[in-house]
């Protein structure tokens, strides 16, 4: 009896070893803020956090550590493929140094509106982009875009701008991106490289006059306090890609793989409600109004500004990225054109 005992015991386990063997802990590194109802990005990986560890029965455990709290963006991406953590969120500005045709998201003043922008990066081209990421990086997968928090404004100390010879005399801070630097001098501004962690004390001291990000990281980053005016250029729409380490997932099981990729989709849809709930919220560009003086700008307005743009940026793809680079732009272009009629049809 004790050594039936025993083996039932023994096979028990056995068999919980088993069930555990395709699960593991996904350490989850990104560069914000870790309030999920303040922050996309952590609101992202809250929602996926959860419907892993739920999807999965505690199988496959996830770790989030935010703030920047495992290295700076680029290293997490570096992590992810070595494998000492599983997972981030990158920004372009962050990928580039890895995977520099993720600079053909860049095209400036693109989208007609945030549906177009779901379309295309759910969408063929989202799949391709993917695809190339994969490749070329080797050990990752890419899981989707996320919202970064919409699109891009323009905040500056110095006077509102609303035409492109307001831009004149602006200093404009932007990513170590030499296609951010490329639109905002055909803009006619000054593009200054500056890394995140120097933007508001930039702004506070006058090393820049100006920056651009999306309203909700316009908000929670405060620069209304050393900033008097917004324009909402929307010119730039910049995801994060979401990629987690390619030996851990192919470790899981097919049923893990799939709560995985479900969780992301709720990941992304999580990111785009969030952004657009602040947005429109106090938190948002209601808030905002209250603190800066804000120009939408006009048709013709934004029609000047994408004309005085969008050849300078793809003269650079042209001269600075490989084939495929220049492939990925001409299938970008048509894709958010599709996307933008369709936008206005709805």
């Amino acid at each position: 009896m004790k050594l039936l005992t025993t083996g039932l015991a023994l096979a028990a386990t056995m068999t919980a070893t088993a069930a555990l063997a395709g699960g593991g802990v996904i350490k989850f590194g990104h560069d914000n803020k870790t309030d999920p109802f303040e922050n996309p990005a952590h609101a992202c990986t809250a929602v996926f956090s959860n419907l892993v560890e739920s999807g999965t029965n505690g199988a496959v455990k996830v770790e989030v550590f935010g703030s920047n709290q495992l290295g700076s963006a680029a290293e997490h991406v570096q992590q992810v493929k070595d494998g000492v953590i599983q997972a981030t969120l990158t920004s372009t500005g962050a990928l580039a140094s890895y995977y520099p045709r993720i600079d053909v998201l860049n095209l400036p003043f693109a989208f007609a509106g945030n549906e177009a922008t779901y379309k295309v990066f759910d969408g063929p081209f989202g799949e391709a982009l993917k695809a190339d990421i994969e490749a070329t990086l080797g050990d990752v997968v890419v899981l989707g875009f996320p919202d970064t928090g919409g699109f891009f404004a323009v905040t500056n100390s110095k006077k509102p701008i609303a035409n492109l010879e307001d831009f004149d005399g602006i200093r404009i801070r932007t990513m170590t991106l030499p296609s951010h630097q490329k639109i905002i001098q055909a803009l006619g501004a000054e593009a200054y490289p500056l890394s995140w962690g120097e933007v508001y004390s930039g702004l506070q001291t006058g090393v820049i006059d100006g920056q651009m990000n999306p309203v909700p990281i316009i908000s929670f980053a405060n620069f209304a306090e050393v900033q008097g005016y917004l324009t909402l250029t929307n010119h730039l729409f910049s995801p994060y890609t979401f990629m987690i380490n390619k030996p851990f997932y192919e470790g899981l099981d097919d049923a893990q793989r799939a709560t995985l990729h479900a969780a992301a989709e709720n990941c992304v849809a999580a990111s785009r409600g969030l952004s657009r709930i602040i947005e429109s919220s106090d938190r948002g560009l209601a808030g905002l109004m209250d603190a800066m003086e804000v120009t939408a700008l006009t048709d013709e307005q934004r029609t000047a500004m994408a004309n005085a743009t969008q050849p300078a940026f793809e003269n650079h793809v042209n001269e600075n990225l490989d084939a495929k680079a220049v492939e990925l732009l001409t299938m970008f272009k048509k894709e958010v054109a599709a996307a933008n009629a369709d936008t206005y049809l709805d």
